[in-house]
């Protein structure tokens, strides 16, 4: 009984060589591992929209902007957390562009 030198699961026998049917390792050859890239998810803020995009149809709602004190923005909702928290609402300044959101 001979077992993985790589991840120590118990070699089966494949035709007739031995292999190792977690990781691949074949006793006696030489194998080629391939090496995965993961990509990073990005820490920056999400962003629904790009510029201008969409605004035109969103509703918008009398409230007064944290940046410029203006009086008017577009809203939208997004379920940014699990289904069982409430939604996300997000507001965008249609003067300034500075988007803000509030936590129901």
């Amino acid at each position: 009984m001979k077992f993985c030198p790589k991840c120590e699961v118990k070699l089966k026998k494949d035709g007739g060589d031995l292999k190792c049917p977690k990781c691949g390792y074949v006793e006696g050859k030489i194998s080629v591992t391939k090496k995965k890239i993961v990509q990073e998810k990005s820490t920056e803020p999400f962003n629904v929209f790009e510029e201008n995009e969409g605004e035109e149809t969103l509703p918008t709602i009398k409230i007064e902007c944290e940046s410029c004190g203006h009086n008017e923005a577009v809203w939208w909702m997004l379920q940014t957390r699990s289904a069982d928290e409430p939604t996300t609402q997000f507001y965008r300044c249609v003067k300034c562009r500075y988007t803000w959101r509030n936590y129901a």
